[in-house]
């Protein structure tokens, strides 16, 4: 039998349920604490997820707490300061995305990691979809040849204020909460980008950011990709929150249709693969495939601490990633292409 690895979760919000559900689900870890500023909150998800252990001080929980890890699905002006309590604890970070405010921020808490020797992961889910897997899976085959185009489409008009009005104030807003995620997710499929072109827009009324965006990216092995999402898109049916798109290859292509459906045509014809939810009980639509995701990304995350191996989206890896949306910001502003690779520097 394999002990289980105790963890503890700091934030209890919205998006802190699923990460709580999520842990429930997985036989070798416990959640033996909850740490959040407002207790209330703390409290209610105690009580939900049968987790015995309350704190309002997240210095009292890594003073108290034996943990093999902790996870921490908070905004990101706090990641540093609550990374760095636990690297100086020696536990192990799944830190939620965005990684942190800027870039030198992400280089920071690497380097503080690396000095700690202790690993990091960042939350990053959309690349652990059931959907994602799929199609990097007929990618590797060679079925599609050598890539040479791709675009992920991820538009709504879903009232994402609500449950988190903060949004309304955020400066960088679009391009930090979606499409972050497509930036990965454009990495995992087409290889490493060294050139970033976004023009973004700002369509609703009175927030502080944009909300829609566009970006072009060129890709090391040679394919050109677009990215393009938006919280302004009026759509019926909406289709929240699906990534749509399309994959072009020499030798065929890949439609990323609506409700997880996948049209393969290549050499040997077409066919269509309707790729499955886990089908797990607290799960709901339309949140499903990311709800799913965020079960996979903690699967992956523990069986990386267990092989000592670093996880796909490692604290260093993601510098990456967070590159291209630094270049992309750059390049709103300016008008201009970035190449990201000036922008990484060295997080020692």
């Amino acid at each position: 039998m394999t002990a289980r690895l105790k963890g503890a979760v700091i934030g209890c919000g919205f998006f802190a349920q699923n990460h709580l559900h999520g842990w429930a689900d997985l036989d070798d870890v416990e959640i033996v604490a909850v740490c959040d500023v407002d207790e209330a909150k703390a409290r209610a998800a105690a009580e939900k997820f049968g987790i015995t252990r309350v704190y309002t001080s997240a210095k009292t929980l890594f003073a108290t707490e034996a943990l093999g890890f902790v996870d921490i699905p908070t905004t990101m002006e706090t990641h540093e300061a609550l990374a760095g309590l636990a690297f100086a604890h020696g536990v192990p970070v799944i830190l939620q995305k965005p990684f942190a405010p800027d870039l030198d921020a992400c280089r920071r808490i690497v380097a503080a990691a690396a000095a700690a020797n202790v690993p990091l992961m960042i939350h990053e889910d959309f690349r652990f979809q059931n959907l994602s897997r799929t199609v990097r899976k007929i990618l590797d085959s060679g079925e599609l040849g050598r890539l040479t185009f791709g675009r992920l489409s991820w538009r709504t008009g879903i009232d994402v204020y609500s449950n988190q009005p903060y949004l309304a104030n955020v400066k960088r807003f679009m391009i930090m909460d979606v499409g972050i995620h497509l930036l990965d997710l454009a990495r995992f499929l087409f290889g490493e980008a060294d050139g970033v072109f976004c023009r973004t827009q700002q369509i609703k009324e009175g927030i502080a950011g944009e909300d829609a965006a566009t970006i072009l990216l060129s890709h090391e092995q040679g394919a050109t990709s677009i990215l393009d999402f938006s919280y302004a898109t009026r759509r019926d049916p909406d289709p929240f929150p699906q990534t749509l798109g399309e994959i072009e290859g020499t030798e065929g292509t890949l439609v990323i249709g609506a409700d997880q459906v996948l049209t393969v045509h290549g050499k040997g014809g077409t066919r269509r693969i309707a790729v499955p939810q886990d089908g797990r009980a607290w799960t709901r639509e339309p949140w499903t495939q990311i709800q799913d995701s965020v079960v996979h990304t903690q699967r992956h995350f523990i069986d990386s601490l267990r092989s000592g191996v670093e996880p796909e989206t490692s604290g260093r890896d993601s510098l990456a990633t967070y590159a291209l949306l630094e270049a992309a910001y750059l390049s709103a502003a300016s008008g201009r292409l970035i190449h990201p690779e000036r922008l990484v520097g060295d997080p020692a």
